[in-house]
């Protein structure tokens, strides 16, 4: 994970770079201090997906090329043969499987997640991003906090909600859970 890091560090470095962005314009782009975004480009500190989404949407560029290095090509379609999307892998706890990474100005993210379980874990990070989201439990089951609120998921079921309210997820029980996160501005 710690070289993913790195990479990622470098893409967003490198986008700074070439379209001559100020350290405090990027930090002010996902809501952290310049400093705490300068160890990012580092790889010395975790982003999430929706801060990568974020950068990416302001900038014109892909969240896969900033993930994976690779730019979209397909435009008429673009297929996934199971268990072969582009494979990010966030914090130990959570993976990312980008279904739509091939696909040029793709409208949506969708991904298949995979949390495993923190059975200690206490503090869930929540997460904000503009548009909506749609979660399906493929396997396991999960603790959805929205705002407020918890939703236990179960497999088969299914949520749609606002994305700008702080929300995050912890798996229930000792086996991972996976779920198809589609996300929309």
């Amino acid at each position: 994970m710690d070289e993913q890091l790195k990479q990622i560090g470098e893409r967003l470095r490198g986008l700074r770079d070439v379209l001559d962005i100020p350290v405090s314009e990027m930090a002010e782009t996902i809501g952290v201090s310049a400093e705490k975004y300068e160890k990012i480009e580092k790889g010395e500190l975790d982003i999430t997906i929706s801060n990568l989404m974020k950068i990416a949407h302001k900038y014109g560029v892909s969240a896969e090329e900033l993930m994976f290095a690779e730019a979209p090509r397909m435009k008429s379609y673009f297929v996934v043969r199971k268990g072969q999307g582009m494979s990010v892998e966030r914090t130990k706890a959570y993976k990312y499987l980008s279904l739509v990474s091939g696909f040029v100005n793709h409208k949506a993210d969708v991904f298949i997640v995979t949390v495993e379980p923190k059975p200690e874990a206490h503090t869930v990070y929540k997460n904000i991003h503009k548009g909506q989201e749609f979660n399906m439990v493929l396997e396991g089951k999960m603790e959805l906090y929205i705002g407020g609120k918890t939703i236990v998921l179960e497999e088969g079921d299914s949520i749609y909600f606002d994305s700008t309210q702080p929300h995050g997820m912890l798996a229930v029980g000792n086996k991972p859970v996976r779920f198809l996160a589609f996300t929309v501005e």
